[in-house]
């Protein structure tokens, strides 16, 4: 009878990790882009090794939330990198937040738009990033979106902070390679009531006074 109460336990700890809330960043369509007919894609990539999302038309935040014991009311939004061709979800998103729910923040895993890929966008990514023109090419018109995406998911978790025993005043962002420059984004400095922090991979810096 106790091993089937640890089993039970240990799925129901297994359910409750799986099922993070997925919250929408825009409450219709993406502003200044049409969504594509082309479905979302998640996968495991040969070429980066990792779990990868391509092909984000619906901009969303995955909320992942600590021990209600060792929470702090600190929040931080995370920019997976991917050369705005691909999101590398696992070890830049899913696995920084499981680090900070550790400590008692509050993390938001951002999926921000991307550029249209195919059958694999990190091999894609990987072939073009050596054609400089045509890579800029290809994602020029999808950085403003993914920077006004960064900027849309600081204000909406900002707005909301109270509804999860956040404090709206020590929320911060923080992006890796392309994540970075999405976290660091102009715009978000100036319209989203300066962050409380900013760090992109490698580097950490307090918002300007």
């Amino acid at each position: 009878m106790r091993l089937r109460c640890i089993c039970l336990v240990a799925l129901l700890a297994a359910a409750s990790l799986s099922a993070q809330e997925v919250i929408r960043v825009y409450s219709g369509a993406a502003p200044s882009s049409e969504e594509g007919n082309y479905p979302e894609k998640q996968y495991f990539s040969k070429v980066w090794n990792t779990e990868v999302v391509t092909n984000v038309t619906q901009p969303t935040l995955t909320i992942y939330k600590p021990d209600p014991t060792r929470a702090n009311g600190t929040s931080v939004v995370i920019c997976p990198g991917g050369a705005f061709m691909a999101l590398s979800i696992a070890s830049e998103g899913i696995e920084v937040a499981k680090w900070l729910t550790a400590k008692g923040v509050t993390a938001f895993v951002l999926k921000y738009r991307l550029a249209h890929t195919g059958e694999d966008g990190t091999r894609e990514a990987m072939e073009v990033i050596q054609d400089q023109k045509k890579f800029n090419q290809i994602i020029g018109k999808v950085v403003p979106l993914s920077i006004a995406d960064g900027l849309a998911a600081m204000t909406y978790v900002r707005k909301h902070a109270t509804e999860w025993g956040l404090a709206p005043d020590r929320v911060g962002i923080m992006g890796f390679s392309a994540g970075g420059t999405v976290a660091s984004g102009r715009r978000v400095w100036v319209h989203a009531g300066k962050p409380s922090g900013v760090c992109r991979t490698h580097l950490c810096r307090p918002p300007p006074r």
